[in-house]
C-alpha cells in the first residue's frame, strides 16, 4: 500500500494492452495475401521479458517441421533477472493454430513465391502472448518504389484535409 491507501503497482511490469510489437519490414518487402492470430509457447522468463517490451520481429519468419508450425528469427532479449534459467534469445518456437488452419497455411506456403512471416506481437487481454503471421509474397524493387508513391499520396491526402 501506498501512502494514499491504494495497492502498489509494481514498476517492473507494464500492461499487458501496452506491448504491441510491428514487424514494418515485412509489410515493405511483402504483399500480405491473408492473415491469422496464433497463439506461441513461451517459456517464462520469454514472457517476462516480452512484457517489458523486449522482442523484435525483424526477419522473422514461419516453417513447418513435423505438421507443426515454428517461428524462427523472433529475437526476445534476455529478462535482466533471470539467472541461469534465463532462455535462448533467438530459438524457434511453436506456434499454435487450429489443424485446419495449419493445412490449409501448409498448402500455400507451398506455392512458388510465398512464404509466412510474422507481422506483429501482443499480448490479448487474457494475458497470452499472440503473434499475427501472414500469408506473403515478395515484392519486387518497382512494387516497393510503387508502394511508398501510394503511402506518400495518402498522407499529402490526409494532411490537405485537416
Amino acid at each position: 500500500m501506498n501512502e494514499r491507501g491504494r495497492p502498489q503497482r509494481n514498476i517492473f511490469m507494464t500492461d499487458h494492452k501496452n506491448i504491441n510489437i510491428k514487424n514494418k519490414r515485412a509489410t515493405f518487402d511483402y504483399e500480405i495475401i491473408e492473415d491469422w492470430t496464433a497463439g506461441i509457447v513461451l517459456t517464462g522468463t520469454e514472457i517476462k521479458s516480452l512484457r517489458l517490451g523486449k522482442a523484435s520481429l525483424v526477419d522473422s519468419y514461419c516453417f513447418f517441421s513435423g505438421g507443426e508450425l515454428f517461428l524462427r528469427g523472433l529475437n526476445i532479449s534476455l529478462y535482466h533477472w533471470g539467472t541461469y534459467n534465463n532462455h535462448q534469445p533467438k530459438r524457434d518456437r511453436k506456434l499454435l493454430l487450429n489443424r485446419k488452419e495449419l493445412v490449409k497455411l501448409e498448402r500455400a506456403s507451398q506455392d512458388v513465391g510465398l512464404t509466412i512471416v510474422a507481422l506483429r506481437l501482443f499480448i490479448n487481454e487474457r494475458g497470452l502472448a499472440k503473434v499475427v503471421i501472414g500469408l506473403a509474397r515478395g515484392r519486387k524493387s518497382y512494387d516497393k518504389r510503387e508502394y511508398i508513391k501510394e503511402k506518400d499520396a495518402k498522407r499529402e491526402i490526409e494532411r490537405l484535409h485537416r
